[in-house]
């Protein structure tokens, strides 16, 4: 059996299901090989993939395993010279808490392809909460929707995590932004995040839009999921972009998707996920000094400690963070 210095506290799932399922166990320190990079994880973010992953939704995912795409932390080994002993590090995606072991726990082995180096004396907390987050926002605004200047951006789920970076990027970035938000009380959030307009969503809200933005809102970020996708399709503008990154609403599948009655002419519908490369793409340090030049905020919601896994996962799936979700191991 390995001694104390040689085993880490981690969050191991030994079926899905709920919250509860998520325990607290003792586990050999990964060892570092060629290619890959050990990180002593100072802090993660909590992701509703990993809520999917939870509750038994990634058929390709094989238990026990330790969950967490994104991480960030110091760089304890790095046996293929890529980076140094105590380098400030970020990681996310490439199959993290899916193909191998991923963040929720005091150490993390992943490749080295991806990683960025970063230089901040931004808190932990900070940090961890913009990996996933800031990669997500971005790669769906400039990857997918390929966002400009002048244009009117609607945000579907404006305050979920990825909702609320959006909202802050895109109005850097020039654009008019609209949130929605199904809660009354939270539309002094949205508008203290960068929203120039808010509306209550009731799930059909295509009819409020048209008559706010007569000819159609030029970009949409989809956060809720299928279950208002439909919806959303009909108050884009012509020649408009619809993009799904989220799924907020619980449902994998439109129901009786019919895409010439559903998708109406000249407005483009795409997705985004993103993976390891859209990680390496993203401008975190870019986007870093923004915030330590203290113009740009990061909507956290709460942080736990790893002890408190289980409320904090609960608290993801209640939708009740109303900013990201981030635990510290420590």
């Amino acid at each position: 059996m390995p001694n104390k210095a040689e085993t880490m506290k981690a969050v191991v799932i030994h079926e899905a299901g709920g919250p509860d399922v998520l325990k607290i166990e003792s586990r050999p320190i990964p060892h570092a090989k060629a290619g890959w990079v050990l990180i002593k994880v100072k802090a993660f973010g909590l992701n509703r993939s990993e809520l999917f992953t939870r509750q038994g939704h990634s058929p390709n995912v094989g238990f026990p395993r330790i969950l967490g795409i994104e991480a960030v932390g110091l760089v304890e080994a790095a046996p293929g010279g890529e980076f140094q002993t105590g380098d400030k590090v970020a990681t996310a995606m490439g199959g993290m808490g899916r193909a191998f072991d991923g963040g929720y726990a005091e150490y993390t082995l992943v490749p080295a392809t991806q990683v960025q180096i970063l230089q901040t004396e931004l808190d932990w907390p900070t940090l961890g909460a913009l990996p996933e987050m800031i990669q997500t926002a971005w790669g769906a605004l400039h990857t997918a929707l390929r966002i400009a200047p002048g244009q009117t951006l609607l945000i579907r789920g404006g305050t979920t995590s990825v909702g609320l970076a959006a909202a802050l990027l895109a109005k850097k970035h020039g654009l008019r932004v609209i949130s929605t938000t199904r809660k009354p009380e939270r539309e002094a959030i949205l508008r203290e995040n960068a929203a120039d307009d808010v509306i209550i969503d009731g799930g059909a809200i295509a009819d409020e839009v048209r008559q706010r933005v007569p000819g159609g809102v030029d970009r949409v970020l989809e956060l809720v999921g299928t279950t208002t996708l439909l919806d959303s399709l009909q108050f884009a503008a012509k020649h408009g972009v619809v993009c799904m990154a989220g799924m907020v609403g619980d449902r994998w599948e439109v129901e009786s998707f019919s895409p010439m009655g559903a998708i109406p002419t000249a407005v483009n519908l795409t997705t985004y996920a993103g993976d390891a490369e859209d990680f390496m793409a993203t401008p975190l340090q870019e986007i870093i000094g923004e915030i330590e030049q203290g113009r740009a905020k990061v909507p956290i919601g709460r942080v736990f400690p790893i002890g408190e896994i289980v409320e904090a996962h609960r608290i993801m799936e209640e939708n009740r963070a109303q900013g990201k979700i981030v635990v510290v191991p420590d």
